[in-house]
């Protein structure tokens, strides 16, 4: 591409782009997706797209952090200090696994582990722009939990870590293998569930 490199500017077919990016992305990957089957997929020009990005990877990461910041936001607003832990911490639990379980995050995920070590600067504008978001939103409830003493943490950062860690068991790493297509919300609710009683159980009062 050949527009100002780290540029990116916004127009009146700016989504049009990223929504043909994100379907071209999902199908044939990072280093698969082409500059002419996103444009076609986006139905615009190769000098629209250009306009736009000045290279590949500020559209990946574009596509990918725009939906990591939407589930940040999402965990933002969820989060309620004054309900019990127990409930804010299911909540958490489900608007996490709503993404990492999707179609489409387990796809980004896929596309970030296998490109990170030829691009190395994808995996970290991936972490940085979505899932460090989420995490410092647990840690500043952690901290509050812990100050008010609804929770007894002495390293929120660690506790952060290991909740998300509990709410990927058993389900991501069977859908992310291929081990299985889909899975049900009875399998989510108990993974949810798990992962809240197990952390309470440790950082509880």
């Amino acid at each position: 591409m050949n527009a100002e490199p780290g540029l990116i500017k916004r127009g009146r077919k700016f989504d049009q782009v990223l929504e043909g990016a994100q379907q071209v992305f999902m199908r044939d990957g990072f280093e698969g997706a082409s500059v002419d089957d996103i444009a076609r997929a986006a139905g615009v020009s190769k000098a629209t797209l250009y306009s736009y990005f000045s290279d590949k990877r500020l559209l990946f990461m574009e596509v990918a952090t725009g939906q990591c910041q939407r589930q940040a936001e999402e965990c933002i607003q969820s989060i309620n200090p004054d309900l019990p832990p127990e409930e804010v911490l299911r909540g958490a639990a489900k608007r996490m696994m709503g993404f990492y379980l999707s179609e489409f995050g387990r796809a980004v995920f896929r596309i970030v582990v296998a490109e990170s070590e030829r691009f190395p600067d994808l995996g970290r504008e991936f972490w940085e722009g979505g899932p460090a978001k989420s995490r410092a939103v647990l840690i500043e409830y952690f901290r509050e939990a812990n100050a008010r003493g609804t929770l007894r943490i002495e390293d929120p950062e660690l506790a952060a870590d290991q909740f998300t860690e509990l709410c990927k068991v058993d389900l991501h790493p069977k859908l992310l293998m291929g081990l299985c297509r889909d899975v049900t919300e009875a399998e989510k609710a108990r993974v949810a569930n798990g992962a809240v009683a197990m952390f309470l159980a440790r950082y509880g009062v």
